[in-house]
């Protein structure tokens, strides 16, 4: 382990060293490139520790899952308690969650898994404790909470921040609109739609001849960094969401309050007295982009107590039948829906790559 590490090191040292400018663009490319494949390979477990570890391997239940993540001792196990009503063991001294405990919570009719995630500490990407099974939980997650002490600096977050970089997972950043095809021959062909104002063509190049990638097509649509470049053609990225909870604001005073709600993406609130937990759950609502459509009976009045829940990005007519059962939609004649979805106040008969929208009302009609 220690050699990748060293050469890991050596790479950042020569890069810190290199004058950035345009003879030396192709040089520090190709070192970008070099660092990334070392990285990759200090965080894919070698034979034998391939498992996620007693205790991570976590059944998934509900529709989406938010996973609790901190440094020990700063309230999740608290928090993660008053929500779903599971006992995650909670104590004053450090590393008290030495394994993922799963719980669920109901939001507005959704059933949403929250996983308490074990305590990371510093160096959890480079293998340290247990920080390699805790994130990669994390990366399989759909929203993920890190929760800090409010009296402790700030800079717990750019820990935190790092780790879940380092292990491949972009934080409240979508992917880049960069396209990459092989070809046999032809050489690399380079197209943009935007200005690139981040990095220029000899970089470019430069990466793609450290992975062997010497004839391909690449078409940007988008204005990115040599970093968001090389996460393309690296591959294995996880673009999750991220809300800050800045938990014991109990102890600290309203003028301090104030300067926390400057951070973005931030709830603050407090485990312990309950305090602004019902603005934690909204912002879990908006943040997971689920959509809750209900369900008509033919003759009969709405069914608002049970939701179907559909994840945003997966939202038709078919969608909502086959979450239903997977036979629905091959008897499906038409679907009258009432809702925002549609334009007429009265319902609309609509197909199955109709696109539903929330509190969306559906009667299924069969052939």
């Amino acid at each position: 382990m220690s050699t990748t590490v060293d050469k890991i090191k050596k790479i950042e040292d020569e890069m810190a060293r290199t004058q950035v400018n345009k003879a030396t663009s192709y040089h520090l490319g190709q070192l970008k490139a070099k660092l990334a494949k070392l990285k990759r390979e200090l965080l894919t477990p070698t034979s034998g520790g391939g498992g996620g570890g007693v205790g991570f391997d976590v059944a998934r239940t509900g529709i989406a899952s938010v996973g609790f993540i901190g440094f020990p001792s700063v309230g999740k196990s608290s928090l993660m308690t008053g929500l779903t009503g599971t006992t995650s063991i909670a104590a004053d001294y450090e590393f008290t969650t030495l394994t993922t405990v799963p719980g669920t919570m109901d939001v507005h009719g959704a059933s949403v898994q929250i996983l308490d995630l074990p305590g990371i500490i510093e160096g959890a990407k480079d293998g340290k404790g247990r920080g390699r099974q805790v994130i990669a939980v994390a990366r399989t997650c759909n929203l993920i909470f890190i929760v800090l002490d409010v009296l402790k600096p700030l800079g717990d977050k750019a820990i935190i921040e790092n780790e879940l970089e380092g292990f491949g997972i972009r934080i409240n950043k979508k992917p880049p609109n960069i396209t990459l095809k092989k070809k046999d021959k032809g050489g690399i062909a380079i197209s943009h739609t935007v200005p690139l104002t981040k990095i220029d063509t000899d970089e470019v190049k430069a990466v793609l001849s450290e992975y062997k990638m010497s004839n391909c097509d690449v078409a940007f649509r988008c204005d990115p960094t040599i970093d968001e470049f090389i996460d393309v053609v690296e591959g294995g990225r996880v673009y999750i969401p991220v809300v800050y909870v800045l938990n014991k604001i109990d102890a600290i005073s309203i003028e301090e309050l104030d300067l926390l709600y400057k951070i973005p993406n931030s709830v603050p609130i407090s485990a312990r007295e309950w305090l602004n937990v019902d603005e934690l759950i909204e912002t879990m609502w908006d943040r997971l982009d689920l959509v809750r459509i209900y369900t008509k009976p033919k003759g009969k009045q709405p069914d608002y107590t049970a939701p179907v829940v559909l994840k945003r990005a997966r939202c038709t007519v078919e969608d909502f039948c086959n979450q239903i059962h997977k036979d629905i939609a091959k008897q499906l004649k038409f679907a009258m829906v009432y809702g925002t979805s549609v334009k007429h106040s009265r319902g609309q008969r609509v197909g199955l790559d109709h696109v539903l929208a929330d509190e969306d009302v559906v009667s299924i009609v069969k052939q």
